[in-house]
């Protein structure tokens, strides 16, 4: 059963093929994680996923999506998450965390307080882009980067993914998805600069390439480093899946070891043909043509789907979200359901 069977990434081995997909949780106080995150992210672990990621964790203070994100851009931060990760990895999971930039889609409040841009005088800031152009009308105008603030971001990478290792985490995956800042830089839909970081697909990836170069040179060997991408913007003159697949190929040249495809999240207001499984099609792709093995996610939620997908070699992990907030304990409920054998925590045994 392939669900059920570990997964070796260099010399880390993941008990399963589950992973706790990165969500957001706005819930932070000047970037530190809290009791909310210890057990949102400990519940996961207990209920048997291999790892668990965090939620996009921002490596400067106006990286964040919202003032109310979590971040790794202080020492201060290191402790905090310490315990979090030394919870997740008592439960016998993989903590992991993801390294992100929100670029222009920061600065923005809570979905449950409406989105949209945070004022200045109410903790808000002005964002940075690879372009001065907002997301959409309703988000702040971002300041277009200098060189020189590359890269510094470049530098802001690798010293979060210290304090990431200082804090206990196995695993660290850079965010170059869902329209934030890495992923800003490769679509010409949002960067329309003209030197060597903007026009060709060269110049474009130049960005998340420098991250990944950046953080997989402190990154311990032993230890395994993804890449989060969006495969297509859904959008004609957007990103799409073969830029993907022929970024990936670097990615993988430079030490990348898995990468976790999504899709959209660039332009508002597109037609994405959201079903379940909707984005599996790309990770397949990327898998086949790339060369490198690939998570899955977007709608899963059936036991046998997600069965199939592994089986099937169209993934070799699958990404949870929202039927982990829906049930934290889905990977037991898995293992009944397909006839697999998920021991519970000594607490819990009574119940099993």
């Amino acid at each position: 059963m392939t669900l059920f069977a570990p997964l070796e990434l260099r010399e880390l081995q993941l008990k399963n093929r589950i992973a706790v997909s990165p969500m957001c949780e706005y819930s932070a106080k000047d970037g530190h994680p809290g009791s909310w995150h210890l057990v949102h992210l400990g519940s996961r672990a207990v209920g048997g996923a291999a790892l668990v990621m965090t939620e996009a964790t921002a490596v400067q203070s106006i990286g964040r999506i919202s003032p109310s994100d979590t971040g790794i851009y202080l020492d201060a931060h290191i402790e905090p998450w310490r315990a979090i990760a030394d919870f997740v990895r008592d439960q016998g999971a993989i903590p992991g965390m993801q390294l992100a930039h929100a670029g222009r889609k920061g600065s923005t409040a809570a979905p449950w307080l409406g989105g949209g841009k945070v004022p200045l005088n109410e903790c808000g800031w002005v964002p940075v882009a690879p372009s001065a152009v907002a997301f959409d009308t309703n988000y702040p105008e971002p300041r277009e980067l200098t060189v020189g603030e590359i890269d510094q971001i470049v530098e802001d990478f690798r010293t979060a993914a210290h304090r990431a290792l200082a804090a206990g985490f196995q695993v660290a995956e850079l965010h170059a998805a869902h329209g934030y800042l890495a992923h800003q830089f490769l679509s010409p839909l949002s960067n329309f600069r003209t030197d060597e970081y903007g026009g060709s697909f060269e110049n474009r990836a130049r960005f998340p390439l420098r991250i990944a170069q950046a953080v997989r040179e402190i990154w311990p060997e032993k230890w395994p480093l993804f890449v989060r991408i969006s495969a297509t913007d859904w959008k004609e003159g957007g990103w799409d899946l073969q830029q993907s697949i022929e970024l990936c190929k670097r990615f993988k040249a430079l030490g990348i070891d898995l990468v976790d495809v999504s899709s959209g999240g660039l332009v508002p207001n597109v037609k994405i043909p959201v079903g379940p499984g909707y984005q599996v099609k790309f990770a397949a792709a990327i898998r086949y043509e790339a060369g490198i093995p690939t998570g899955a996610v977007g709608m899963l939620t059936d036991p046998a789907q997600v069965e199939t997908i592994l089986t099937t070699e169209q993934a070799d992990l699958v990404f949870l979200a929202r039927e982990l907030l829906r049930d934290p304990y889905w990977p037991r409920r898995a293992a009944q359901e397909l006839g697999a054998k998920l021991t519970p925590p000594l607490q819990y045994q009574r119940a099993w």
